[in-house]
């Protein structure tokens, strides 16, 4: 024991350096640890605001419902959608009209020929045809772009510009 104590106070500087050392790295250490604990606390605060006292399971369990409910959401936008899709694709999208003048006897262009189409071409050409003594009017089916019933000229012309749009 005696020469433990005759080496410790023989080194007795060695030893209060390497103390004072240890105790800087410390130090150091700790003050490391207060600016990464103070790091995490902010990160932590920001990650909980709003929160409310809530666990983070709760607000997990909280957002899960809110994503359920907007996926349920999503889902009737998307059958909605469908149904003015299918209500669109059928609905008369493509229309011309042309005028002429069915007889000569008559002033002016008061006949008409009116396509009426949708998505597919399918539709109704209606024809009103005036004379000075009478007049007549014709509804005929149209299928693809095309009738089964014989067409006028000006028929055809309506058809030919509400499918090319003009």
């Amino acid at each position: 024991m005696e020469i433990i104590i005759d080496t410790i106070k023989n080194y007795e500087a060695i030893f209060v350096l390497a103390l004072f050392i240890a105790v800087v790295i410390l130090l150091l250490i700790e003050t490391i640890n207060r600016v990464e604990i103070n790091r995490l606390e902010k990160r932590y605060k920001k990650m909980m605001k709003g929160s409310y006292g809530k666990s983070i399971e709760e607000l997990l369990v909280d957002y899960t419902g809110k994503v359920e409910e907007s996926m349920k959401t999503v889902k009737e936008i998307d059958a909605n959608f469908k149904s003015i899709d299918m209500r669109v694709k059928s609905s008369l999208q493509k229309c011309s009209v042309v005028r002429f003048r069915a007889f000569d006897d008559v002033g002016s262009d008061l006949s008409f020929s009116i396509a009426l189409l949708d998505e597919k071409n399918d539709g109704v050409i209606l024809t009103g045809i005036y004379g000075r003594n009478e007049c007549a009017t014709f509804a005929k089916p149209i299928e693809n772009g095309i009738s089964k019933y014989d067409l006028s000229e000006e028929e055809k012309q309506a058809i030919k510009n509400a499918i090319n749009g003009k």
